[in-house]
């Protein structure tokens, strides 16, 4: 407690949950997402075939837990799309990753280092979200502690659950890439990170609103930055989860050599648009050439 004092923790834990996310967290936050939509199998074709349906895959990339979070409270589903800022914003970073003359804004925010940052402190987004989507479903449903879980979950990975339906406006259908069926890193920690939010909320954890943003964004953060530093898609639940699922569930311990397959080659299209290179993608464009 001595260390934490003479650091100043509380403090600084309560001045960086003040800390406004606009715009640089949000644009570091549009600029990853969209990143990771060129990736996906198909996209940049849309974007010369269909620039329309490419933006509004963009927009949901970028606003889709928004969305998302406000049908499951009631409320308009375009109510996020009033902030003309916010969009005007992530439509400049969608046309200048898929539009620049050379692909040179593409090439320097895929830069590894650059990138890594970006990672970063879209985390500190994420982790906002999560905390916001928990606030206002506790506003709404004071004792509905399962709504603060799933809004808190959705707000901080939407875009992964309507992944389906983005699918579709890009003329894919491919129903076996369920976010819930098959789990990525960023969902499984949102879930909990909800988990942890919501606890918070209801006053059975023992810490901070602040000191919590500030500890899960450096948990987010610091995994996220290792795994896209090391091109890994493994998560650091898996061991922990194995146990469990094996202790509560059955399942194989550590999991079959057929599902370790399965899990080399990711199903989610949140784990497909972070394993495909820029290599890849490059080779799939010659080709449609």
């Amino acid at each position: 407690m001595e260390v934490l004092s003479v650091l100043n923790l509380g403090e600084f834990a309560q001045v960086f949950s003040k800390i406004g996310m606009f715009p640089v967290f949000d644009l570091a936050y549009y600029i990853v997402s969209i990143l990771y939509l060129k990736y996906e199998p198909g996209s940049v074709e849309v974007s010369r075939r269909s620039p329309v349906a490419s933006w509004l895959c963009a927009m949901l990339y970028c606003f889709g837990s928004y969305i998302l979070a406000d049908i499951m409270l009631g409320s308009s589903p375009i109510d996020y799309f009033q902030h003309n800022s916010h969009i005007l914003l992530a439509s400049a970073v969608w046309y200048l990753i898929f539009y620049c003359p050379l692909n040179l804004f593409y090439k320097c925010v895929a830069f590894l280092p650059v990138k890594l940052v970006l990672v970063a402190l879209k985390e500190v987004v994420r982790t906002r979200k999560i905390a916001a989507g928990v606030h206002h479903a506790h506003h709404a449903y004071h004792h509905g502690f399962f709504i603060m879980v799933i809004v808190g979950y959705v707000k901080g990975s939407g875009v992964a659950l309507i992944s389906n339906f983005e699918q579709l406006l890009r003329g894919l259908w491919r129903p076996e890439t369920n976010e819930i069926l098959n789990m990525s890193f960023p969902t499984k920690a949102s879930l909990y990170g909800a988990i942890l939010f919501t606890l918070q909320e209801a006053h059975w954890l023992p810490v901070s609103k602040s000191m919590l943003i500030l500890i899960f964004t450096l948990f987010m953060a610091t995994s996220k930055v290792v795994m896209t530093a090391r091109h890994s898609h493994g998560s650091p639940f898996a061991l922990i989860e194995s146990w469990v699922c094996h202790l509560l569930f059955g399942s194989p311990l550590g999991g079959s050599e057929e599902d370790h397959h399965h899990a080399a080659v990711p199903s989610s299209p949140l784990k497909t648009k972070e394993e495909l290179s820029e290599g890849a993608r490059k080779r799939k464009a010659k080709k449609a050439e």
